[in-house]
């Protein structure tokens, strides 16, 4: 392209505030069946979780978090001697008319049990048992106040963060301290990318993010990811696209110029140093040695975004016993999940990927696993002194948006 011809298009671009607004009408626009917007696409479906953004994203304003009615249902399989693939998706809530829904049913079809019996290891005959691959989750829908602060975290920032945490807890293990929160475990992707986004740290950019988001929970085939084929729990690489790349980049755009979180602190003194109370035994017990309060110079985020298992042992789930096919160590463990931000904690229940948490106070309880010497020393507290750990944690608001009663009536 000629200099003038570069100049003609770059004035012709549209500007990041237009992308945004044209991203929110996408946002919040309920798609249908062959819908006017999807370019001559299919539109909503044929398989889908839900016909708009904001019917999941909605909790505090449009591009909230979401309650538990909006859970989907997502499985992974683990690799065996049939099939030494790892598979992950959804099993879709819902078809447009004419089209089967999906069913947990149909997905072990696909994936069946594998059949164990007798084999012979080093000249000992063994009873395998009956393998089953396929595990589910539960997946509540997080909110995305702040994803574009995220977006600019840099991978280099999360290593880094990894390698101090890992340097400092070796340093208290030669000075005979071993109640050490573990490092956390970075995500890292296809090309040496660090994952940021999603419960399992699956996306590096808000882009992939949100272009996964349309294909898999409403069915919008676009240039990054397209549509899945019912029942076959695979992407439909025939499938027309239902999303120009503008619409696609305005919402990006959208998601990205949502305003992050903020702390919200009482005027009155005697509340005010409860508050402070709470964070410094926040600090103190090593909650923050995950729900790290600053990370790649974004303020307040209170996460490592790395992966942890914070699951009581009769909670973890995976093989069981050794396995025939060790999962690739790139791949989270079933029992792997990201550490979410805390900011905007305070109104976004339920917590935890799968939403069982009703409350701040249950949501910190229900931690084990990595963070058991944090429990303990949190359970060693006083009561009231556990109350004022939840009084700052009530301090990290969402942004005030202009658009909560925009999301509750749409």
């Amino acid at each position: 392209m000629s200099l003038a011809g570069w100049a003609v298009s770059a004035a012709l671009a549209p500007s990041s505030d237009e992308l945004a607004a044209e991203g929110r009408q996408l946002f919040v626009h309920e798609w249908t069946v062959d819908d006017p917007l999807s370019n001559g696409g299919d539109g909503l479906g044929p398989v889908f979780n839900a016909n708009s953004c904001v019917a999941c994203h909605s909790q505090g304003g449009v591009g909230g978090a979401g309650d538990n009615t909006h859970n989907v249902s997502a499985y992974e399989t683990l690799p065996n001697r049939l099939d030494r693939d790892v598979h992950g998706g959804v099993v879709h809530a819902a078809a447009v008319s004419g089209v089967e829904p999906e069913s947990v049913e149909g997905l072990r079809r696909l994936f069946p049990i594998v059949e164990g019996g007798s084999r012979v290891i080093s000249g000992c005959t063994v009873a395998v048992a009956d393998f089953d691959p396929v595990v589910f989750h539960e997946i509540n829908t997080p909110a995305l106040f702040g994803a574009g602060e995220i977006d600019d975290i840099s991978g280099w920032s999360i290593h880094q963060q990894v390698l101090t945490r890992r340097a400092s807890n070796i340093a208290s293990e030669v000075g005979g301290s071993f109640q050490r929160t573990p490092a956390g475990r970075v995500r890292v992707l296809s090309g040496g990318r660090v994952g940021k986004f999603g419960w399992k740290a699956q996306f590096a950019t808000l882009e992939e993010f949100v272009a996964t988001a349309c294909a898999v929970e409403v069915g919008l085939s676009n240039t990054l990811r397209q549509q899945d084929v019912p029942h076959e729990h695979r992407p439909d690489v025939e499938a027309q696209p239902d999303m120009t790349q503008r619409q696609l980049q305005g919402l990006v755009e959208f998601c990205a110029q949502l305003e992050a979180p903020r702390r919200e602190l009482p005027t009155d003194a005697a509340a005010l140093a409860a508050v402070e109370r709470g964070e410094a035994l926040f600090t103190e017990v090593g909650c923050g040695d995950c729900h790290v309060p600053d990370l790649g110079g974004v303020v307040g985020l209170y996460s490592d975004l790395c992966l942890h298992s914070i699951a009581r042992p009769e909670q973890e789930t995976g093989y069981g016993s050794r396995p025939e096919v060790p999962l690739p160590e790139d791949l989270p463990r079933p029992d792997e999940w990201k550490t979410p931000p805390l900011w905007g904690v305070a109104d976004t229940a339920p917590y935890l990927h799968d939403g069982s948490a009703p409350d701040l106070a249950s949501a910190i309880d229900a931690h084990d696993g990595e963070a058991d010497h944090v429990m303990d020393r949190y359970r060693a507290l006083r009561k009231t002194d556990r109350e004022l750990v939840v009084r700052f944690l009530e301090t990290l608001r969402t942004p005030v948006n202009e658009d909560v009663a925009v999301a509750s009536r749409e």
